[in-house]
């Protein structure tokens, strides 16, 4: 546009503000349709309405980028400061501001550099917060009776997981199918983990005791879904005990840091949650070999101190010869010394007999002793019948109580055998009932092909049986020989007698429809 003359009077064209504004707006769209843009984003900005406002800048310039909200929940990388992206959009203007802008639609990073450093950015800041710290991963449980499995169904992944276990250790395992990489990878492996985490343990589908969230290796890009926040924070926030196989050795996710137990592959992952089964059988063998030998050992030891002790002490027939002895001798010489005693005592008794006074109260303090001994023994004899009688009685209730249950036990048993007498009895019933029906319709049938196959079926199609009164008649010269025939038909028979001679050169086989019947 060429540049007027402030002269007065001049006849050129006025625009308004918006005319211009406009006219600017669509040169630019038109200049700039579709363009691609590499920069480090700047200030990010995310208002109440879900669009993002951020800047893409280099060492001299500043471009303002936004991002509309239906577009920015589908780009697969979140715009975040520091970031050098690559952006692609359309150029505009913004009026209300007199500015340009450029409408994005996707970001991609700048490379693996650019990934690097925004991994490791989040890495720290995850840190910061402590969900790597070790004091919040879990051990692993020792023998895991149900395994979840997060990965993809269709891979070859999953098969090595599982044919690896079933080389170990068979188990019972859950596979909970995700996207590996992509855009959907992240949701569904965070949803992944905290659906296994909200499992019922008592429900129809088992909670795991261990999960393996698993892929293959892949790029940086592929392994991405694996960086995102929300994968990492499910894996720390799960109360199971979770393995993480991403990638091959030499690739690191974020996810490995947050979880329990890293495994450089998949297939690694399954030796670490299962064990060897043929090796903790051979354990568990040595373990009851070594039992048996300290059980051996703890009796024979004892056993054979006791016969050292033994042989210490001597015969235990020698121990008692020598008090033997002496009880022999001893023995011997009691006898006469109770008798010198007693002819003592007779001898004393006689010289001095005993005034009747102390007879009298040596008598009366036996009886007072008798009396109470038999006082003692009544209350004794008392106490022993009670105590015989409450046994008597608890015995007799435990026997009630038993005859009870066995009456109760008997009688559950005869009302179960009485039903299932019953049951085998009505099926028995139906059983002969269909055995009965079924040989009716063979008899039937074969009554049916007896009538099909007998000579009455023949009859009703015209023809008939003819006899005399020794059999059969088959050929027209035997009729001849005889005066009188008969003729069965289907519905009777008919006393016949035939007439006339045909020549012999031209004498056929009888025909029912040339026999004139009488």
């Amino acid at each position: 546009m060429d540049l007027l003359e402030d002269a007065p009077g001049s006849n050129a064209h006025e625009f308004t503000v918006s005319e211009l504004s406009g006219a600017v707006k669509r040169s630019i769209e038109d200049q700039f349709g579709r363009v691609r843009v590499r920069g480090e984003i700047g200030r990010v900005s995310r208002p109440g309405s879900g669009h993002l406002y951020f800047d893409l800048k280099d060492d001299r310039s500043v471009l303002a980028a936004v991002t509309w909200k239906g577009q920015a929940a589908r780009l697969t990388q979140r715009p975040e400061e520091g970031m050098e992206v690559i952006a692609t959009g359309r150029m505009t203007t913004f009026p209300g501001q007199s500015k340009y802008q450029l409408i994005v639609d996707q970001i991609e990073p700048a490379g693996a550099g650019a990934l690097m450093a925004m991994l490791e950015k989040r890495r720290k800041a995850l840190a910061a917060e402590g969900l790597f710290d070790q004091d919040r991963k879990r051990p692993l449980p020792f023998l895991p009776r149900v395994i979840g499995v997060v990965t993809s169904p269709s891979g070859a992944v999953i098969r090595d997981i599982l044919h690896r276990l079933r080389d170990r250790f068979p188990t019972h395992v859950l596979i909970w199918p995700v996207a590996v990489q992509g855009e959907a990878c992240a949701p569904q492996v965070a949803n992944a983990i905290r659906g296994f985490n909200a499992l019922d343990g008592q429900g129809p589908v088992p909670r795991p005791d261990l999960i393996i969230v698993a892929r293959g290796g892949g790029s940086l890009e592929d392994l991405w879904g694996f960086n995102e926040e929300i994968v990492v924070r499910a894996a720390a926030d799960s109360a199971i005990p979770l393995i993480s196989a991403v990638g091959h050795e030499t690739d690191t996710t974020l996810i490995d840091f947050a979880s329990d137990r890293r495994a450089p592959t998949p297939t690694a992952a399954a030796e670490i949650a299962v064990p060897v089964r043929s090796d903790l059988s051979a354990r568990l063998a040595e373990s009851a070999a070594r039992m048996t030998r300290a059980s051996t050992q703890r009796i024979d030891r004892p056993r054979q101190r006791l016969r050292d002790l033994a042989r210490a002490m001597g015969r235990p027939g020698v121990l008692v010869e020598g008090p033997r002895q002496r009880l022999d001798l001893w023995g011997a010489r009691l006898d006469p010394a109770l008798r010198g005693l007693v002819r003592s005592r007779r001898q004393d008794l006689a010289s001095r007999p005993m005034p009747a006074a102390t007879l009298r109260q040596f008598m009366s303090a036996k009886r007072h002793g008798l009396e109470r001994v038999l006082a003692r023994l009544d209350g004794g004899l008392d106490r022993r019948m009670d105590r015989r009688r409450d046994r008597l009685g608890q015995l007799q209730e435990r026997l009630d109580n038993s005859l009870r249950r066995t009456v109760a036990v008997t009688g559950r048993a005869i009302t179960t055998q009485s039903e299932r007498l019953a049951g085998l009895s009505q099926r028995l019933d139906q059983g002969m009932s269909r055995l009965i029906d079924a040989r009716k319709a063979e008899v039937a049938r074969i009554d049916r092909l007896r009538a099909g196959l007998g000579y009455r079926e023949t009859l009703k199609r015209g023809y008939a049986v003819v006899r005399h009164g020794s059999g059969l008649v088959t050929s027209a010269e035997e009729a001849r020989r005889h005066p009188r025939i008969e003729l069965e038909f289907h519905d009777g028979t008919l006393p016949a007698r035939p007439e006339g001679t045909p020549p012999k050169s031209t004498r056929k086989s009888p025909d029912p429809q040339q026999k004139k019947l009488l």
